[in-house]
């Protein structure tokens, strides 16, 4: 593509995501030129044009995995808003959009969790969403047996025999945050069933790929994406996806997670 293609590209998938007319996209990029136009250029022709514009994986997962990138780095509120609208504009369900979002405390912690979530309301509230969709409420009445039970079945579907190398692992460190991953992060999170697997491991996936520090997790969800259905392809999607949202050192580890395990499957 020369970079009038890119530029056509970039802008109809911008206008696509955001729900709004090319000309309304470019006013809304327009407070960016005075100080640097060629970021607003890049954004529409790289991002868009290049990035967007691919078609492995597609624009539903994408909006999925940007925002949980987003809420996982935490620290670009005004873009998650736009991404969490963007999710809706391409085919998530409220629904789904707050599990994402759920999930990630388990992956980036309460405090981002919490953030993200109220940038989700401010976002149902600018589009008149009324918060009357479907949701799973916390079973008080779960012992920790039957999380636990719940969860290593949800862990070991990823990849059998999970749960055994976790207690080979960590398990003479610390039995308590082997209990407390199985209970709450699969008996608890990953069990709910208004977020698709693939979904799941897709969120997952790009988080740990656009925070960076947990190159073994990322491999661990590789491989159990790829156990679940996920194609090496989508996969390699995400990965050029967060050079857009988290650049392209976390692209390039990505990518070398994805290598490693794809070399010795």
């Amino acid at each position: 593509m020369n970079n009038n293609e890119r530029r056509t590209k970039g802008l109809k998938l911008l206008s696509k995501v955001n729900n709004k007319s090319e000309d309304e996209i470019m006013k809304m990029l327009s407070f960016i030129s005075p100080v640097s136009d060629d970021l607003k250029n890049y954004i529409i022709d790289y991002s868009f044009g290049d990035i967007y514009s691919r078609t492995a994986l597609d624009l539903k997962s994408k909006e999925i995995a940007v925002v949980a990138a987003m809420t996982a780095l935490g620290n670009c509120t005004p873009q998650l808003k736009i991404h969490i609208a963007g999710a809706l504009n391409t085919g998530s369900s409220a629904e789904e959009i707050i599990e994402v979002i759920l999930q990630m405390s388990a992956y980036a912690g309460f405090p981002r969790c919490i953030n993200a979530m109220i940038s989700l309301k401010e976002v149902f509230e600018e589009l008149k969403i009324k918060n009357q969709f479907r949701s799973e409420s916390y079973d008080t009445n779960s012992s920790d047996n039957e999380r636990m039970k719940k969860g290593e079945i949800e862990l070991n579907n990823l990849f059998p025999g999970q749960t055994n190398i976790l207690n080979d692992t960590l398990g003479k460190i610390s039995p308590d945050l082997v209990k407390f991953i199985i209970e709450f992060g699969y008996g608890d999170i990953y069990s709910r069933n208004l977020l698709s697997k693939k979904h799941r491991q897709i969120a997952t996936i790009a988080a740990l790929t656009a925070m960076g520090n947990s190159v073994s997790q990322l491999k661990f969800h590789i491989k159990a994406g790829m156990n679940i259905g996920l194609m090496a392809e989508e996969i390699n999607e995400i990965m050029l996806l967060m050079s857009v949202f988290a650049g392209f050192p976390a692209a390039i580890n990505g990518t070398f997670a994805l290598k490693d395990v794809l070399d010795n499957m």
